[in-house]
């Protein structure tokens, strides 16, 4: 299956990204390997390290940067663990992280993951398929109240104790095995009157079983951490988030660095795409850049 996958912020990455055109610079998700094949083609002395969870994804982004491969190294691993999967010799030495959150178009797309409401598939959702917690696993072994907690925190979800009921009820009979019997429990769930507006009713329950399963937020924060610790002085870090949580932890977590006096803040509001691209990418409206920059 491909991995074609359109980055989101192209130009506005590399320039808050890039700051020492001949340094070492780690894609945190490389994904197919848009961003990175940008930053090698316009700075032809930088090396990178292109990590990612997904081995497809890094399957696709070796083909992707094949043009570069003198100067990338592939690292299998979850950014949460930047601390241990990187040589330690590159530890404080690198001269910008970059982290493109959130699920790719080509996870999405692809019905075996489990990512979409839109395909019928098992209860996946790993972006890591090594990881031993699924949404199936989620779905059929967490109590009511967790399952409500989740929707409500990480989806925003206003009918959240509903659906969980629904969950329960259901699974009582037989396990929820697809995302095809867990989109038809949502819109049973949901009052009719409630599904007319606001999308996809099962979207924001999809989003927060994807974050739950992937322990997306957690991930972050720990990722953030262990980058503040890996990039040089005047080393960039960059997020580019597609909700409201993923972009409150990036806000937080530079602004207490800077109170902390470990770098600066680049960006005081986050930036967004032009109307150019959220008219030819529609995955881009929702796309948010936070930098920071080391002391």
């Amino acid at each position: 299956m491909s991995f074609a996958h359109v980055s989101v912020l192209a130009e506005e990455t590399l320039n808050y990204w890039v700051h020492d055109v001949q340094g070492l610079y780690v894609d945190a998700t490389t994904g197919a390997g848009g961003h990175s094949f940008r930053l090698l083609e316009a700075y032809p002395e930088a090396h990178l390290i292109a990590l990612d969870q997904d081995p497809a994804a890094l399957a696709a982004a070796r083909e992707t940067l094949a043009p570069y491969a003198d100067r990338v190294s592939f690292v299998h691993g979850n950014f949460r663990d930047l601390s241990t999967v990187l040589d330690p010799a590159v530890r404080g030495a690198v001269a910008g992280i970059l982290f493109d959150l959130g699920v790719s178009s080509p996870q999405l797309d692809n019905p075996e993951r489990g990512f979409s409401y839109q395909h019928d598939a098992v209860l996946d959702m790993r972006m890591d398929p090594d990881s031993p917690v699924t949404a199936f696993r989620l779905v059929n072994m967490k109590s009511k109240d967790e399952i409500a907690r989740a929707l409500q925190d990480w989806g925003e979800e206003r009918w959240a104790q509903r659906i969980a009921e629904f969950i329960v009820k259901a699974r009582q009979k037989e396990p929820i095995r697809t995302t095809g019997q867990l989109v038809e429990l949502i819109k049973a769930a949901i009052p009719a009157s409630a599904r007319r507006t606001g999308g996809h009713p099962a979207r924001r329950t999809f989003q927060a079983l994807r974050i739950w399963v992937n322990d997306e937020l957690g991930a972050l924060e720990e990722g953030l951490e262990a980058a503040v610790h890996t990039v040089a002085p005047g080393g960039r870090i960059v997020v580019i988030s597609f909700h409201s949580l993923e972009d409150r932890i990036a806000k937080h977590t530079f602004r207490q660095w800077g109170q902390e006096h470990l770098g600066k803040v680049l960006t005081r509001h986050p930036v967004g795409p032009d109307e150019e691209e959220t008219d030819t990418n529609l995955r881009a409206r929702s796309a948010k850049l936070r930098a920071f920059e080391r002391e």
